[in-house]
């Protein structure tokens, strides 16, 4: 027989099976904060925590939306109570599934993955969510959810999902966007979405109407190349073999490329592209390009795949690149190659796309010397 608070259980019990929905409601409400707030023995618990499992089961959404906000905010709310709430209709699991810490990340998974797009919004908008609940918004969220995780700044979001989320939605502006605002993410990825952001610029319609078609393929294809040489310079040590896979797979370690990166002193992703092409280890290859004698250099070029001719040019360009080091003055490689490669006696069609990119580079270069000459005027004026 129960006493105190468990004969009050009792006849609530009773007077719920005839009183008026807002009556039950604002009684659903108050066992539930008594519940968490008075000190109760263990049976009284007992007999409170049945009662509100009874309530479960109440014809009227408005009785268990008030033991939802009663409960939702509590860490000692009953997890049977809590998990079957987050199950009802949404206007009750919203309340639960945004606040309740009762909710473990495995409570979430499974409710992202059989919940609506409302249900995954509200998981990804919950604060300091975990990563492997992030994960799988990332993996199966749609633009919306994307979107809300991306904006919630507690939420512990991995490189391997920032990467996912780029995968499946590069092609959407705002999440291009908020992708590219974080410093985490990876170098393959930052590339994708450059991809995509070409993609879209040659597509708008105020392109197409001012630029004939050859001349915006050829625009973005040269946007795209310096944005990736770009992306290629300032990427870890510890990306580059990543960003090289991606790009070696995208089918952009063209020899036109490589020859960009290695004239504008992004050394280390170059010595990284030759490592994966070659299949040198990475310390014999920088080691070669450091140092190694001519035929030691050629030989490297020419195991990564490159002709001849090709290597030939590659190999002034690392003479270049060693003398430019060495005195601390990196500009004007280009200028040089390209006048070297110019007397020489290579035959220019397997030539002539290597040398075409140093001319760009060379023009590229005068044109920022001019700017900073006139920058230089400007202000001694």
């Amino acid at each position: 027989m129960l006493s105190g608070l468990g004969v009050i259980v009792q006849a609530f019990l009773r007077w719920s099976e005839t009183a008026r929905a807002g009556d039950r409601a604002k009684a659903a409400n108050a066992l539930g904060r008594a519940y968490l707030q008075s000190p109760m023995g263990g049976e009284q618990h007992r007999a409170a925590a049945l009662a509100m499992t009874y309530l479960l089961d109440d014809p009227s959404p408005r009785v268990r939306l008030a033991l939802a906000e009663a409960l939702a905010d509590s860490a000692e709310a009953p997890r049977g109570i809590i998990v079957a709430l987050a199950e009802d209709q949404p206007e009750i699991a919203c309340t639960v599934i945004a606040r309740s810490p009762v909710l473990t990340d495995g409570d979430l998974v499974d409710l992202a993955g059989r919940g609506d797009s409302l249900t995954r919004g509200l998981i990804a908008a919950r604060p300091h969510l975990s990563r492997g609940v992030a994960a799988a918004i990332a993996e199966i969220g749609d633009e919306g959810e994307a979107v809300i995780l991306l904006e919630n700044e507690t939420a512990s979001i991995t490189r391997v999902s920032l990467r996912r989320l780029a995968e499946r939605f590069g092609d959407r502006s705002d999440i291009r966007n908020l992708l590219l605002e974080r410093e985490n993410l990876p170098a393959d990825a930052r590339h994708m979405l450059v991809s995509h952001i070409t993609a879209a610029l040659a597509s708008s319609g105020l392109v197409r109407t001012t630029m004939a078609p050859a001349r915006i393929d050829h625009v973005t294809r040269e946007a795209g190349e310096a944005a990736t040489v770009a992306i290629a310079g300032t990427v870890p040590q510890s990306e580059i073999a990543g960003l090289v896979e991606h790009l070696r797979a995208a089918g952009h370690l063209t020899p036109a490329f490589l020859i960009h990166a290695l004239c504008t002193g992004k050394v280390d992703f170059f010595a990284g592209a030759i490592v994966a092409l070659s299949g040198v280890d990475d310390r014999r290859v920088r080691s070669i390009l450091a140092t190694g004698r001519v035929h030691a250099v050629r030989a490297l070029f020419e195991a990564a795949g490159l002709g001849r001719d090709i290597a030939v040019a590659f190999v002034e360009a690392v003479l270049l690149w060693r003398r430019a080091a060495s005195t601390g003055n990196s500009g004007g490689i280009s200028a040089e190659l390209l006048t070297k490669l110019r007397r020489s006696d290579a035959a220019l069609a397997p030539m002539s796309e290597l040398i075409e990119m140093i001319e760009k580079l060379h023009r590229l270069e005068e044109r920022l010397n001019a700017r900073c000459y006139a920058s230089e005027i400007s202000l001694a004026a």
